[in-house]
């Protein structure tokens, strides 16, 4: 891992037609937008060069808007301009237990992670995370099923609207059911800011029409959407260090980094099971210019072409995950355990797909039982070691 890069980098001004991209250190010109150059592979056959893979697209989301209305969630006595609700114990405890439930079957690796949490954090992430690995609400598990499930066909823009009007009904005080109680209780306790979960809705509704993407400017705006929102929601739970000096948009941004990390690391653990659903999560430039196209990923063989365009995918995701490493120093000392647990339990899944010759068509890389506890105790060293410059 590279500890080097700033969490400072500051995704900004996302458009269509813009083509500029922003390196960790500089900013660098680049001969192509995608950052691609042709080579000659030993086989004779034109296939590009390594991917320029540390660079982000200039989005603007807008994340100042959530640091300016939200207040950190160490920080109690902000905390009681947030409406509190108030509901029946009894059946607040059984919400939670059913959140808990659905997070240990759909989010293994983030479960784990929080049983390593203090238990009002914990509470917290079962009812934030749900099926989609790092980034989705116990909510957002259902509208997961309800995009890919066997119902999906069914399915359209105005039930997603209804939806986002029962996501309002929650931040307001009025669940629907005891699932939509535990968020809104934790809302409340966190003061939880709505626009990241209206954004993973907009995640939704391109699970709805879209099922390829362009480059990486496209598949990056779907990745914030589905995974960096989560990044956002969990900052207020996980607590921001009171010593921290750098912004806290800074570690906003680290938030969404570990989000769109994780959710890169899906897509290419899940590339086959994907493709069973008609899908596609990887960009079509790419793959065109490593000699590829759908119809290899359909056919399900591993070629050299295909190793070579994993190899740099990996090292996109792995850019992205060195962009978090001084983020979670910055955030409260009791969450540092959970999140390097998560993190390094994340990137060992790319470690497994290199292990799998980088088949991942007929494959699911996992991490398995002995090699998690391993990852355990590494994360709980990592999480004892501050680096000097994390309070400069």
């Amino acid at each position: 891992m590279c500890s080097t890069f700033s969490v400072s980098t500051n995704p900004c001004n996302y458009g269509a037609n813009n083509a500029r991209f922003l390196h960790s250190k500089s900013f660098v010109t680049r001969t192509r937008a995608q950052g691609i150059r042709a080579h000659k592979c030993s086989s004779g056959g034109a296939i590009p060069r390594p991917l320029i893979k540390d660079f982000i697209p200039r989005t603007d989301l807008r994340v100042h808007e959530i640091v300016e209305r939200q207040p950190q969630a160490n920080n109690l006595a902000k905390q009681d301009a947030c409406r509190r609700v108030e509901m029946n114990l009894t059946l607040l405890e059984e919400a939670y237990k059913r959140c808990r439930n659905i997070c240990a079957e759909y989010a293994r690796t983030y479960y784990l992670a929080s049983l390593l949490m203090t238990e009002e954090r914990q509470k917290a992430i079962w009812a934030i995370y749900g099926e989609r690995s790092l980034t989705s609400l116990t909510w957002g598990t259902r509208m997961d099923e309800m995009v890919d499930g066997p119902n999906a066909v069914y399915m359209g823009t105005s039930f997603l609207d209804r939806w986002e009007e029962r996501l309002q009904d929650i931040f307001d005080g009025r669940p629907y059911d005891m699932l939509d109680a535990a968020l809104t209780d934790t809302v409340s306790n966190f003061c939880l800011d709505i626009k990241p979960f209206k954004e993973m809705i907009e995640g939704m509704r391109m699970d709805t029409w879209k099922s390829r993407y362009k480059n990486f400017q496209e598949l990056y705006l779907y990745c914030y959407y589905v995974a960096g929102t989560a990044g956002i929601m969990t900052v207020p739970v996980m607590g921001i260090a009171p010593e921290s000096s750098v912004s806290t948009k800074s570690i906003y941004n680290a938030a969404i980094h570990f989000g769109i990390a994780n959710q890169l690391t899906n897509i290419l653990r899940d590339v086959g099971e994907d493709a069973w659903r008609g899908r596609i999560y990887l960009p079509q430039d790419e793959l065109e210019q490593f000699g590829l196209s759908d119809e290899d990923v359909f056919a399900r063989k591993v070629t050299d072409n295909w190793r070579e365009f994993m190899r740099e995918q990996i090292a996109r995701a792995r850019f992205y995950y060195s962009l978090v490493e001084q983020g979670i120093s910055r955030l409260d000392k009791a969450s540092h355990w959970p999140l390097w647990s998560s993190l390094l339990l994340y990137q060992n899944i790319l470690d497994a797909i290199e292990d799998n010759d980088y088949d991942n068509l007929t494959k699911r890389a996992s991490v398995g039982k002995t090699k998690k506890l391993i990852i355990l105790s590494h994360a709980y060293k990592k999480a004892q070691s501050v680096p000097s410059s994390v309070f400069h």
